[in-house]
């Protein structure tokens, strides 16, 4: 079972820690379908090297749009030795007779009810070369194989995920396209959600769930199951779902201390040509206050080349979450993958400019934006992280704190994770990844007293909307 990597992630000039972050779930996840006496291996290449030497009876590789090339170049290898290669993933269910070209096995959506009938059709030497996932799942589905997952590699091995897919539908996101024919959001039970996390060694984990607050009535009974495990975690979640009440404050209890939300812009029009509808009508500034009320730390996500975005976008961007206090931001280039809405529209519009998988990594701008060009918004984008990892810019945006032990936080997150790349550098190519972190569990768990934590719980309730300047911006 073969990860590949990225071309960035190998590359012996430049080794960021984002590609040394997480183990390869989905494929442990699918090993354990594997009978007992079953003999398997698990390489990620982002980590470790692949060795094409040998002939194994299967080879399964999952396929994201930027390791394609390098997944096709890898499948090519092992069928001219004979061996049969089957492939999944996002990038091969948007285009499934592209890869078909390359493996003798595809899948198209998630693996839970596909996999495990694909294994019995192999057994018996009769494979089908498609199969489609049409019954969506996790009930009585088997704990990953972690003991394939070299922990050492990773500076977060207890990645998890607990639910598939998200109940929103943004034009940008595979979503939609890849849990096409059958339901697009589902969970384990809680129970078993709660025995997998108890199975984790350590205290920190990582939810790697597209939307772990989605189904409110799930994530608080998970949230109130997880209570008194003594557990440091990170995870992603939507505007709507931080702004509503009493879930924030259980999540925090049972150790939230980092959450991902999708910000993307602060542009109504955007948001709404986008489909980001759950974002329409929300106080982004209120949600930032609200998740530092309860001492948790804030991953912006923001998107640049939206139509309605000229030269003011980046340093506007910014400037708003540098004032926030936001403590990590991603910034992307706005990207139309295959198979969405929002390629669909493109490509009937005439504005695609190629097809090169590599360049689709929301770092290159691959389409004709409405009001920039392309060069100016590649500039844009890389203008707006380096200006907000500034030393400048990290320091005022710890002022939004009020204790200073959650402003040295906010330093030491922000710059350890921008500000020290050679040093991330050296530490994963000596294979300690796995040592750094004692440091991010120190880092995350704040020690200063915080507002909403005390609340008592008739104090909850809705924030208000936000207030619009104009027709198309929100503010705080």
């Amino acid at each position: 079972m073969i990860l590949p990597a990225l071309t960035e992630a190998t590359s012996p000039l430049f080794r960021p820690i984002k590609y040394s972050l997480f183990p390869p779930l989905g494929l442990a996840t699918l090993a354990a379908y594997l009978d007992p006496d079953d003999e398997v291996t698990l390489t990620d290449e982002h980590v470790e090297k692949l060795d094409l030497s040998d002939t194994p009876d299967l080879v399964v590789l999952e396929v994201y749009i930027t390791s394609a090339n390098r997944a096709y170049k890898i499948a090519d290898q092992y069928r001219a030795k004979g061996v049969f290669v089957a492939m999944g993933g996002l990038h091969v269910t948007s285009l499934p007779d592209e890869a078909a070209r390359h493996a003798d096995a595809i899948f198209l959506g998630p693996g839970e009810d596909t996999w495990p009938q694909f294994l019995r059709d192999f057994r018996e030497r009769r494979p089908a070369s498609r199969y489609q996932s049409t019954t969506h799942t996790l009930l009585g589905s088997p704990p990953a194989r972690r003991d394939l997952i070299k922990r050492h590699l990773y500076l977060v091995p207890n990645s998890i995920v607990v639910s598939r897919g998200c109940p929103h539908v943004c034009d940008f996101c595979y979503k939609e396209a890849f849990f096409k024919g059958g339901k697009s959001y589902y969970t384990l039970t809680v129970d078993a959600a709660l025995a997998e996390i108890e199975r984790l060694p350590g205290r920190h984990l990582y939810f790697l769930d597209d939307h772990l607050f989605a189904n409110a009535r799930f994530a608080s009974a998970l949230f109130e199951g997880m209570r008194g495990m003594g557990r440091l975690w990170q995870a992603g979640a939507t505007i709507d779902s931080v702004l509503a009440p009493e879930l924030l404050e259980k999540a925090a209890a049972a150790g939230l201390r980092s959450l991902f939300v999708g910000f993307e812009t602060t542009n109504i029009e955007s948001l709404r040509a986008q489909r980001k509808l759950q974002n329409l009508g929300q106080d982004y500034g209120a949600a930032v206050r609200r998740l530092h009320d309860n001492g948790v730390m804030v991953n912006g996500s923001f998107v640049f080349g939206m139509d309605e975005d000229d030269e003011t976008v980046f340093d506007r961007t910014v400037e708003w979450a540098v004032g926030q206090g936001i403590e990590t931001a991603t910034f992307h280039i706005l990207t139309p993958y295959p198979d969405t809405a929002l390629h669909a529209r493109m490509k009937a519009e005439g504005r695609i400019l190629h097809d090169n998988w590599d360049l689709y990594d929301t770092r290159h701008c691959v389409y004709r934006p409405a009001r920039l060009d392309p060069d100016r918004l590649e500039k844009g984008y890389w203008d707006a992280y380096q200006n907000f990892y500034r030393w400048s810019n990290i320091f005022l945006g710890a002022r939004a704190q009020a204790a200073w032990s959650s402003r040295l936080r906010h330093v030491a997150y922000a710059g350890g994770w921008k500000k020290f790349e050679p040093l991330w550098d050296a530490i994963i190519r000596v294979k300690q990844t796995a040592r750094m972190l004692p440091l991010l569990e120190t880092i995350l768990e704040d020690k200063a007293p915080h507002r909403a934590r005390r609340m008592e719980p008739e104090a909850h309730r809705s924030p208000a909307p936000a207030p619009v300047t104009g027709p198309a911006e929100l503010v705080d």
